[in-house]
């Protein structure tokens, strides 16, 4: 009798370190999509600063892999690309080589686009077959899958919306594209983290949790806004800080008819709005971090409220830098970088309230 509990407890153990090789290898794999996610939302942010986005007029999901390869390729694609407002009307004296500037841009973004979805879709593929996924993890990965392939579609949609009759792309599209870019990263983040091992401490109070899903939230909001800025070219004018025109509060907020749309086509209110947005979550993640060095200094969830609170000070630093020296490309890009670490650590944060994700093994053990 004993022979066999101690076969069937080593049994259970073996279990458990078989589950334990399978979450190290997928949060592995995870981590590298998050890498290559990370690496996408950069490239997509500098084809924008660049004025990039429209060089490739049309949607080849399979042959655009492949770029021009010789002269009259090329003038077939800078061809196409004279056929759109953004060439007659801003850029007619725009060279072949110059256009290869702005193609490399647009290129590179699609061409990771596409990467990303084999990077996240094959190991995925393989995990499932050879049972490596837990059954309660498949639907949810499969789901951020097509997610990943619901936002290619989203991207065309934005691309199409300055083909036409505009010479840039629709700001609802671009932050659209952005937002379930981020939700994607957020998806892979969250199941990284609880496939992650967890200290047993418990939370400084018992609204820690939800302060912490409110600040991942805002911070998703605030690269919405920041999308419309982005999109509204908006970062380009009012650079100065803190005061904004010469006011705390701006006269022109509400130029528009009717009143709302100003808060999405009015560039003054929208760079006013995503202001007052980061005020709003330094405020939040200042008063996080207090309560919890307050309640409970020695957890790992005060240390994390501290981590939490300097990245959201670089990333304010970065972003009246990048507005006071009118948005250089590097500076864009690292307030970009910085709010996607940002939102990153804000959900792992959020997900590190709610404990590793229990095996049935262990749960057999207890019983």
């Amino acid at each position: 009798m004993v022979a066999a509990n101690l076969t069937s407890e080593q049994a259970v153990l073996n279990e458990v370190a078989r589950q334990d090789r399978n979450r190290r290898a997928i949060r592995a794999w995870l981590a590298c999509v998050l890498l290559v996610l990370f690496c996408l939302v950069l490239v997509g942010g500098a084809t924008r600063l660049t004025g990039s986005g429209l060089s490739i007029t049309e949607w080849k999901p399979i042959h655009g892999v492949i770029p021009p390869l010789n002269a009259q390729e090329w003038q077939e694609e800078f061809d196409l690309y004279k056929r759109i407002p953004q060439f007659q009307q801003l850029n007619r004296d725009m060279t072949v080589d110059e256009f290869k500037g702005i193609f490399w841009w647009e290129w590179a973004h699609r061409l990771l686009a596409r990467g990303i979805g084999v990077v996240f879709g094959v190991p995925l593929l393989f995990f499932v077959l050879t049972g490596r996924v837990e059954p309660k993890l498949r639907l949810p990965l499969a789901g951020i899958f097509l997610l990943g392939g619901l936002q290619g579609a989203i991207g065309w949609w934005m691309v199409s919306s300055g083909l036409e009759a505009r010479t840039d792309v629709s700001q609802y599209r671009l932050a659209t594209h952005l937002v379930t870019a981020c939700l994607i990263f957020a998806g892979c983040m969250w199941f990284m983290r609880a496939l992650s091992p967890h200290s047993n401490e418990p939370p400084p109070t018992r609204y820690s949790a939800a302060l912490a899903g409110l600040i991942a939230v805002m911070a998703l909001f605030q690269i919405y806004l920041g999308a419309l800025v982005a999109g509204l070219d908006a970062g380009l004018s009012y650079n100065t800080w803190p005061l904004m025109d010469g006011a705390v509060v701006p006269g022109g907020l509400f130029a528009q008819s009717p009143g709302w749309i100003n808060f999405f086509e009015n560039p003054k209110m929208v760079q006013y709005v995503h202001r007052l947005g980061a005020y709003a979550l330094f405020a939040v993640v200042a008063i996080n971090m207090i309560v919890s060095l307050k309640a409970a200094a020695d957890t790992t969830h005060a240390r994390r409220s501290v981590v939490l609170f300097l990245l959201v000070l670089i990333q304010a630093i970065l972003g009246i830098t990048t507005l006071l020296a009118q948005v250089p490309l590097h500076l864009a890009l690292a307030h970009q970088a910085g709010a996607l670490i940002v939102f990153g650590f804000a959900v792992a944060n959020w997900r590190g309230f709610y404990g590793e994700y229990p095996r049935q093994t262990a749960i057999a053990v207890r019983d």
